[in-house]
C-alpha cells in the first residue's frame, strides 16, 4: 500500500521528505494530546513526539520547497480503542495552488490508488457539512442549539453534564453517532466546509467566512483523511493558538509550547497551498474489512506481545 501511494505521488512530481520526530513544541489543538519525552541531554526542558510532521512541512514549503510528502510514524497520548493507537502511520503531503475542489479530489484518488481499487475515485458522494446534517441529523449545524444537538444523540444526564456548552463537541458527536453512519457503504464521501469554530489550520472559505476551507473523507462512516486549504496568514494563525491554548488552560490541559520556528516561516510567507493527513492503519481497515485496528497492527499497544 505504501509503494502504491509512492509510485502515485511520485507520478503528480510529488517530492518526499523526512522530518524530526521530537520536538521542543507541541500542538496547541484541546483534542489532540502529545506524548511528553524525559532526556539527559535537555533535562530541563520538556521534550515532544509529534502527533504530525505538519510544522516542519510547512517550513519547508516556506523555504522553498515544492509540492511534498512524508510517510511517518506519529504519536498521540490517550488515544485507544478499535479505531485508534497511540502510535499509528500517517501519510500527509501538501500541494502548491491547490483549492478546496482540486485537494479533495487528489485525496480520494490517492485513497483509491493505495487501496488499488480506482473505481472509488470515479463515484464520490460529496456534501457541505451544513448539508450533510440537515440532510441526515435535521439539523443546521451553524444555527442548532445545545439542546438540539444533544436530542439529537439522546444524550442522557452526564453526557450533556460531560460536554456542557462546548458547541464543537457536540457537532463532532452527531457527526459521527448520527450523520457518518448513514453515509452510503463501500464508497467514498467528502465533507466540507467545517464550521469556522473548527478551523485551526485552515484558511476560511474567502465566500463564506462561516465556514472554513476544510474537508473529511469517509469510506461509509469510517473517517480516512483529514485536509484544508492552508491559512497562510502569521498574525491570524497566532491569534488561533492564543485562543487553543487559553481553551487548554481553563479546561485543566497542559498550555504545550509553541513552535515558534513554525509562525516565524509563515511570517517570511507560506505559498498557497493545501494539505492533507491520512491515516495509513485506517486504510488497511478498509483493505482487511476489519472495523478494529488491532487486526491490522502487529504490535498492538496494550496487548502482552507489545
Amino acid at each position: 500500500m505504501q509503494r502504491r501511494i509512492r509510485d502515485y505521488l511520485a507520478a503528480q512530481h510529488v517530492l518526499e521528505v523526512d522530518t524530526p520526530a521530537l520536538s521542543y513544541a507541541a500542538g496547541s489543538d484541546p483534542n489532540i494530546e502529545s506524548l511528553v519525552v524525559r532526556s539527559r541531554l535537555a533535562p530541563e526542558r520538556r521534550l515532544y513526539l509529534h502527533t504530525s510532521p505538519e510544522f516542519c512541512m510547512k517550513r519547508l514549503l516556506a523555504a522553498g520547497y515544492p509540492d511534498i510528502f512524508s510517510i511517518c510514524r506519529v504519536f498521540r497520548d490517550g488515544e485507544l480503542g478499535r479505531r485508534h493507537q497511540p502510535e499509528f502511520t500517517m501519510v500527509e503531503w501538501y500541494r502548491l495552488g491547490f483549492g478546496l475542489a482540486d485537494i479533495s479530489l487528489d485525496t480520494c484518488r490517492l485513497i483509491a490508488a493505495a487501496l488499488d481499487r480506482p473505481e472509488l475515485a470515479t463515484v464520490i458522494d460529496q456534501f457541505d457539512y451544513a448539508r450533510a446534517f440537515q440532510r441526515y441529523a435535521g439539523l443546521d449545524p451553524l444555527h442548532a442549539s445545545i439542546d438540539e444537538l444533544a436530542n439529537a444523540v439522546h444524550a442522557d444526564a452526564d453526557l450533556r453534564s460531560s460536554l456542557g456548552g462546548n458547541r464543537d463537541a457536540w457537532l463532532d458527536l452527531v457527526l459521527s453517532t448520527v450523520v457518518a453512519p448513514q453515509f452510503a457503504s463501500g464508497r467514498l464521501t467528502v465533507i466540507r466546509h467545517y464550521p469556522a469554530s473548527q478551523a485551526a489550520l485552515a484558511r476560511l472559505c474567502p465566500s463564506d467566512h462561516h465556514v472554513a476551507d476544510r474537508f473529511e473523507v469517509f469510506f461509509g462512516e469510517t473517517e480516512l483523511a483529514n485536509g484544508y486549504v492552508e491559512l497562510t496568514d502569521a498574525d491570524e494563525q497566532t491569534r488561533r493558538i492564543e485562543d487553543e491554548l487559553a481553551v487548554r488552560q481553563k479546561s485543566g490541559l497542559p498550555v504545550n509550547p509553541t513552535d515558534s520556528a513554525f509562525v516565524a516561516a509563515l511570517r517570511n510567507g507560506l505559498p498557497a497551498c493545501a494539505g492533507v493527513a491520512l491515516g495509513l492503519e485506517r486504510l488497511q481497515m478498509i483493505h482487511d474489512e476489519t472495523d478494529d485496528i488491532a487486526d491490522v497492527v502487529t504490535f498492538v499497544f496494550g496487548k502482552e506481545h507489545v
